[in-house]
């Protein structure tokens, strides 16, 4: 049964999604401020976070972060907040989904699988992957480069496992992010993936201005190039 850690101050809202994930299959604990989150989270483990932005204590983000300290547990936003500037910031600091209110609650349980589903294949088959210098524990969750850990937030962590096992590949920005995030995530464009693969290039490439491994191919997408 996958556990799932609800941050969210709404009470019919939180009576709600009890009821429909109790009926998912879904074990679920609710927080309802960052300090309720912070004593359950340090209690128990979780296959998934869904947390709230504005609460009354703080942000959901504040959260997010601490926990991107120590896990890549997938975590989706559930917020009120549509403004691109704090889409891109959940997502930039580690957040896997962004979902407005309202929203329909099938979409909600779609996406919800979907990152289960990909949090378990990212856990399978290979256990590491290495090339050009970089090595990616998956079991760990971890990524080194010559050796030392990279800080890699979880949208980056996920790109470069993509890119290492599909070596030497053209994958268009569809392809990415059909893999990365659920289809009917339209939010997230062209431009906020451009800004990932720079921010990845900065932490993998020994001269991110003139990229060896992460390479742009024009009117196609991105390819890992294998150098060794």
């Amino acid at each position: 049964m996958n556990k799932i850690l609800l941050l969210e101050d709404d009470l019919s809202l939180i009576h709600g999604l009890s009821f429909a994930f109790k009926k998912q299959g879904f074990r679920l604990d609710v927080a309802r401020t960052l300090r309720e989150a912070d004593t359950i989270w340090a209690d128990d483990k979780y296959d998934l976070l869904i947390l709230d932005v504005s609460l009354p204590d703080g942000s959901g983000f504040e959260f997010c972060k601490k926990v991107r300290q120590v896990s890549k547990v997938p975590i989706i936003f559930l917020t009120a907040s549509d403004e691109e500037t704090s889409i891109i910031m959940g997502l930039d600091i580690g957040g896997d989904d962004y979902i407005t209110k309202p929203f329909k609650l099938g979409v909600l349980v779609s996406r919800i699988n979907a990152l289960l589903r990909r949090a378990k294949d990212f856990g399978s088959a290979d256990t590491e992957l290495q090339s050009n210098g970089i090595k990616v524990l998956l079991l760990q969750g971890q990524a080194f480069k010559n050796g030392e850990l990279l800080d890699l937030t979880a949208a980056e962590y996920k790109l470069l496992c993509l890119f290492m096992q599909n070596p030497n590949v053209v994958l268009s920005k569809e392809q990415i992010l059909d893999k990365l995030w659920d289809c009917e995530g339209n939010y997230i464009d062209s431009g906020t993936l451009t800004v990932y693969m720079r921010r990845l290039r900065m932490k993998v490439e020994d001269n991110p201005s003139e990229p060896q491994m992460l390479l742009t191919v024009r009117r196609m997408g991105y390819k890992w190039n294998v150098m060794d």
